[in-house]
This record gives C-alpha cells, sequence and structure tokens, in this order.
C-alpha cells in the first residue's frame, strides 16, 4: 500500500480502532437492530463514517448513491444485491438510537486516550468546554432553538486539547443559555472519568454563582472568565510577593479569596418577579489581570482552585482557545454546519459520526506532523487505496504491483 514520506501511521491502522465487533456487541445490547431489514446499525455507521470522507458537503441523496455503489460494499464486505433509496436513509436516521453512536464515540476515545497517555498526558489535565451554533437557513429544521429568528441547534463539546471528549447536542429553547448547556457537558464528562482531577476551562458562558457553588460542593475544577466589574465580598488577599504580579505582557492586578453575589427571585404583591442581591455562601478566587500592550485591558477570571498559582491560572485559560481551533477545523473541513438530518435525532446521529472522524483525522495529523487540510486529504486516499487494493485481489492480481513503496 501506498504510504506517504515521512508518515508514522496510516488510515488503515487508526480504523483498526473500531473494531468490527465492537458495532456488532453494540448493536445486541443497544438494540439498534429491531425491525430493521437493511440498513443495519453497522451498516449506518459505516455509511456515514464514508459517506463524510468522500463527500466535500454530505447529503441523504450522496448517502443513497454511496450505499448503492459496488465499491462501497466491496470495503465494508456487503450483499451487492442490497440497495436503499433516499427516503429510506431519512426516515432510518430520524428513528436509530443515537446512543448506538454515542457508545461507538465513547469507546473509540477511550482506546485512542489509552494510546496516547503516556505522551500526552498533561494535555490532558485541562478539558476545555464549549458550545458552537448551527442554523437552519432553510427554516425545514422540526425543533430548535431561536437564533437571531432562524431555528438552530446548539452542539457542546469537551474537548481534551488533541481529542473531543464529550458531546451535548441541544435543541430545546432553554439551552440557548451557556449557563443550561455547559453543566450538562461538564456532568456527563465527570461521570465518565474515576478519581476525576480534570480541572474544566470556560469562557463566559458560565456566570451562574449556583453553578459555581455546585461545582465546588461536587468537587469539580473550573476556571472561567468572569464579566468585569461583577460584585463580590473580598476576603482575603492571595498575593503574597510584588514580584509574583509580573507576567510578562501582562500584569497581576487581583488575586483574591472572594465571596460572589448572586440574584435571588422575589414575587412582589402584584405577582411579579424581580431580583434581590444576595452573597452565596461559597468561597471562590478571583483573578484579575491586566495587559500592558493593550491600555486598561483587564480579564477576570474565577475559579475554586485554590493551589495554582494567577499565573498558572491565567496559563491554562489560554489553553481554552485550543477548543476554538477545533470548532473552526470541524466546520471547514468537515462541513459540520451542513445538516443531512432535520430532527434532533438524526442530527444527534451525525454529530457523534463527525466527532468520530474528526478523532481519526486529528490523531492521524498530530501523529504524522502535518495540516488539517493535508490529513484529511491523505486519509481519505490511504481509503481509496484501500478499496482499490480489496478489488484487485478479488479478481485475482498482486495489490503490492500497484502500490510500489
Amino acid at each position: 500500500m501506498t504510504k506517504f514520506k515521512g508518515h508514522k501511521i496510516q488510515a488503515k491502522q487508526l480504523l483498526k480502532f473500531i473494531p468490527e465487533g465492537l458495532l456488532a456487541n453494540l448493536s445486541i445490547s443497544t438494540k439498534v437492530d429491531h425491525y430493521t431489514k437493511v440498513l443495519h446499525g453497522k451498516k449506518v455507521f459505516y455509511l456515514l463514517l464514508y459517506g463524510l470522507f468522500e463527500n466535500e458537503k454530505l447529503s441523504q441523496r450522496t448517502l443513497e448513491d454511496t450505499f448503492n455503489d459496488p465499491i462501497f460494499k466491496i470495503l465494508f464486505n456487503l450483499d451487492k444485491e442490497e440497495t436503499v433509496c433516499r427516503s429510506s436513509i431519512s426516515e432510518r436516521l430520524s428513528k436509530i438510537d443515537p446512543d448506538y453512536f454515542r457508545q461507538i464515540f465513547e469507546c473509540t476515545y477511550e482506546q485512542f486516550s489509552k494510546y496516547y497517555k503516556e505522551t500526552d498526558s498533561s494535555k490532558h489535565n485541562i478539558i476545555r468546554v464549549d458550545s458552537s451554533i448551527v442554523s437552519d437557513t432553510a427554516g425545514k429544521l422540526m425543533e430548535g432553538i431561536n437564533n437571531n429568528g432562524k431555528k438552530a441547534i446548539k452542539y457542546s463539546v469537551a474537548f481534551d486539547g488533541i481529542l473531543p471528549c464529550g458531546l451535548q447536542t441541544f435543541t430545546a429553547a432553554s439551552y440557548s443559555s451557556e449557563d443550561v448547556a455547559l453543566p450538562e457537558v461538564v456532568l456527563s464528562h465527570v461521570k465518565k472519568e474515576q478519581n476525576n482531577q480534570d480541572i474544566y476551562v470556560l469562557d463566559r458562558g458560565i456566570q451562574s454563582t449556583k453553578t459555581m457553588k455546585a461545582f465546588t460542593e461536587d468537587a469539580i475544577k473550573f476556571i472561567c472568565r468572569a464579566k468585569e466589574k461583577r460584585k463580590y465580598e473580598e476576603i482575603k488577599s492571595l498575593i503574597l510577593h510584588e514580584q509574583d504580579m509580573d507576567f510578562g505582557e501582562s500584569i497581576l492586578i487581583k488575586d483574591s479569596k472572594v465571596k460572589l453575589y448572586t440574584g435571588m427571585p422575589i414575587k412582589n404583591k402584584r405577582g411579579k418577579i424581580h431580583y434581590k442581591e444576595e452573597l452565596v455562601d461559597a468561597e471562590f478566587r478571583l483573578i484579575i489581570i491586566e495587559c500592558k500592550t493593550k491600555e486598561k485591558q483587564q480579564y477576570w477570571f474565577l475559579t475554586n482552585d485554590m493551589n495554582l498559582s494567577a499565573k498558572e491560572i491565567a496559563q491554562a485559560y489560554r489553553r481554552r482557545w485550543d477548543i476554538e481551533v477545533f470548532f473552526r477545523f470541524i466546520k471547514q473541513e468537515l462541513n459540520v454546519s451542513h445538516l443531512v438530518s432535520m430532527n434532533k435525532n438524526g442530527i444527534q446521529v451525525m454529530m457523534y459520526m463527525t466527532m468520530i472522524m474528526a478523532m481519526l483525522i486529528l490523531i492521524y495529523k498530530k501523529v504524522n506532523k502535518i495540516g488539517y487540510k493535508t490529513a484529511k486529504r491523505r486519509f481519505a486516499i490511504e481509503v481509496r487505496n484501500i478499496v482499490i487494493a480489496l478489488i484487485v485481489t478479488r479478481c485475482g492480481g498482486n495489490p503490492d504491483l500497484m502500490f510500489k513503496t
């Protein structure tokens, strides 16, 4: 088989991280194949994965053509007589159990994280959590969050610096608030981790003092960017020496234990609700840093970690940018903004499949030390070459004669 110069890992090796036995076992445990004649869970998985590699803009029509393509059937050893139509794919996506794909996603992540545990253990310490919105411009989305008059879905992701390690997809209006969506992602990730020692880094999405208190009570460490001039009560300054205040490009203005205020809803005699400020009985740490190059540009951070230095807190927050790069990657290279299905069930399935494909490409990119676009293109080329080799072998030929290195 063709091997690109300087590459240390091939697509064929990475695809083995998703063994066929796993798909078969999950088909039984999730009962994903009950009442289905053709589009079994395993076939849908292979169809979506291959479709994502082969098409710049996936649709139900392209999935129909892909399934009926003899090359696809050879690659995944399917019956050449089986065919499906677009409507069958649409209906299957709307009803197939997303938990089947969630478990494949989580098992794949677990395998990859074990493989890279020693070399990248430090990067698995900080979990970046953020959300992105995808709007349906055609207005066909069955259920969605209002986004400037358009229906939209929100996908919230936990990212360990190398791979996506958690995913939640939201369509209900209540999840338009990050104070509602992001805690669900954090709590879901915490449940999967034994002896969790991760620090969850978030942008301004988390502002609820009650959520921060709940995190602290559950021993969940977090760092988030606070709104400037937020009301607080200082308990104790943690700055010991003036020399600790100079961070190079920025300077430490405050590092203190504080208590925060929150708005408590109160109903008046007329039945209207207004909010009264109340001090929350929980201690947090407020760090304020001022940029030297931008006059009076301040960054306020809140955390419940009392052990890291203020500089380490600031550096941890800067690493949050990794998830922004990840979102750009899946939007530009994996076309996640294009909706293949218009109902929540199908959207969840497609998001899990996109995350699985993203993991394959990100590991391929990292190990082979190449860019995102190059990684996706070369991975697809290697998959195509696997298909060609299978065809040559089936026809009685020797693929080594074609793929000379």
